[in-house]
C-alpha cells in the first residue's frame, strides 16, 4: 500500500494539513454568516450549511480527481485555481480577531467571553440572506477542498480516499472544533496555507512539463508523470 512509504505519508500529512485548514476556513465562513441571525434560525442555517459543504465535497470529489486525469492542461488549470485560493485564504486569515470570535460562538451555540449573549455584535441579517452567503461559500470552498487534497495525492489513491473522506467528516461532525482550533492557533492556517501555494506550483509544473515538453523538459527530473524515476 503506497501510503506506507515515504512519498504516501508524506501526501498524507499535506492531505491531513489542508483537511483540516479548509474545513476550518468553510466551518468559520458559515459562522460568519450565520452569527447575525436569532438564535433559533442560526442554528438551522448552520445545519444546512455543513450539509451543503458536505454533500459538495462528495460531489466535486467524484468530479475532480476524474477531470485531472484527463490532461495537463487541467492540471495547470487547477494550479491556477489553487494560486486564487491561497490569495483567498490570506485575506480570509486576515478577518479580525472579533469577527472570528463571534462566528466560532455561533457555531458552538456558547458564550465564550461569558457577556451574556451569543455572536450579538455581528450585523442582523434575515434567514434568507444567510443561506444565500453560506451556500455561495459552501460551492466555492469545497472545490477549493476538493482540489487541493487531489493535487496533493494525485500519485496516492489510498492517500486521496482518505483525504477526501476525512475532509467530509471533518465537515460534517468537527466544524465547531476545527474553527476553534484555527482561531486559537492561527500558525496552523499559515502553514497549511504554505502547503495549499506548493500543491498549487506542483500541479502547474507537472501539467507544463506534460503539455510543453519542449520548453520545460528541464524540468522532468522533478516534476511531470515521470517525476523521480531517474535518468
Amino acid at each position: 500500500m503506497e501510503i506506507f512509504t515515504a512519498a504516501g505519508l508524506t501526501a498524507l500529512l499535506q492531505v491531513i494539513a489542508i483537511d483540516l485548514v479548509l474545513a476550518g476556513d468553510n466551518a468559520i465562513v458559515i459562522g460568519l454568516a450565520a452569527a447575525g441571525l436569532p438564535a433559533d434560525q442560526r442554528k438551522k442555517a448552520i445545519l444546512v450549511g455543513i450539509i451543503a459543504a458536505t454533500v459538495l465535497r462528495i460531489g466535486f470529489a467524484l468530479i475532480t480527481t476524474w477531470l485531472l486525469q484527463i490532461g495537463p492542461m487541467l492540471l495547470i488549470a487547477g494550479g491556477l485555481l489553487l494560486l486564487w485560493v491561497c490569495w483567498k485564504m490570506w485575506r480570509e486569515l486576515s478577518v479580525s480577531h472579533e469577527e472570528e470570535h463571534e462566528a466560532t460562538e455561533a457555531l458552538a451555540n456558547s458564550d465564550y467571553d461569558k457577556d451574556g449573549s451569543v455572536a450579538s455584535r455581528a450585523p442582523r441579517k434575515t434567514f434568507a440572506q444567510a443561506a444565500m452567503q453560506i451556500v455561495i461559500a459552501d460551492v466555492s470552498m469545497s472545490l477549493d477542498n476538493v482540489l487541493a487534497v487531489a493535487g496533493a495525492a494525485m500519485e496516492h489513491p489510498t492517500v486521496l480516499i482518505i483525504g477526501l473522506a476525512l475532509s467530509v467528516a471533518l465537515m460534517g461532525f468537527a466544524a465547531s472544533f476545527v474553527a476553534r482550533l484555527l482561531h486559537r492557533y492561527r500558525w496552523i492556517a499559515y502553514i497549511g496555507l504554505l502547503i495549499i501555494l506548493y500543491v498549487a506550483v506542483k500541479m502547474m509544473l507537472d501539467g507544463a512539463v506534460g503539455q510543453f515538453p519542449d520548453q520545460f523538459g528541464f524540468l522532468e527530473p522533478w516534476f511531470g508523470p515521470h517525476a523521480g524515476e531517474g535518468h
